[in-house]
């Protein structure tokens, strides 16, 4: 097959040289209304066209690869007290996989087990280029499977306004749960 980036005959949909040229995470970090911290591995615009294949068979193998690039490899860096869960926000499968899904099992390490199924929104009205005053007034209503772990990390595929993860946020801390920070692929405000 070739590299969906340079052309060149690879085994993956990436190749390495691109991986390594393009998929470089730069972290960055903002604070939630809330004062909780999310941490954004790429610039949306960065990696926009390959976000944009999520609801697409080939979105499982880049997502895959975004996952491997950077949510593995900050699990592998990452070390706490004792064990936290990450869980996805609303890890629907769309198209037989869930993108946040593949980013939450990509921390999967000593410090950190993925729980899946965990926070569902009941609204599905997509969010994807409206308005803050629009995200406002259609809310996820969010809800919370029971699980044990006290303390998590809550995981995204990309963060704009904020509004999705403070609504995350807020449905955790109504089960008693406490939210650690938030990881997203991409930060759309940069």
């Amino acid at each position: 097959m070739k590299c969906l980036m340079c052309e060149s005959l690879s085994f993956t949909h990436i190749c390495s040289s691109c991986e390594e040229l393009f998929l470089k995470p730069t972290l960055s970090k903002r604070k939630l209304s809330n004062g909780i911290q999310v941490i954004s591995f790429y610039k949306y615009r960065e990696i926009k066209e390959l976000l944009h294949t999520k609801h697409t068979d080939l979105g499982y193998y880049i997502y895959n690869i975004l996952a491997q690039n950077s949510f593995k490899k900050f699990a592998e860096e990452f070390s706490y007290s004792n064990m936290v869960s990450s869980v996805a926000v609303d890890d629907k499968p769309n198209n037989l996989y869930s993108h946040t899904a593949i980013l939450s099992k990509a921390l999967q390490s000593p410090f950190i087990e993925p729980i899946h199924a965990a926070l569902r929104a009941q609204n599905s009205v997509s969010y994807s280029g409206k308005s803050l005053e629009f995200r406002l007034l259609n809310p996820r209503e969010f809800r919370v499977k029971k699980f044990d772990a006290k303390e998590l990390i809550l995981v995204d595929d990309i963060i704009t306004t904020g509004s999705t993860l403070s609504q995350a946020v807020e449905a955790m801390h109504k089960e008693n749960k406490e939210v650690l920070f938030c990881l997203t692929l991409a930060d759309a405000i940069l």
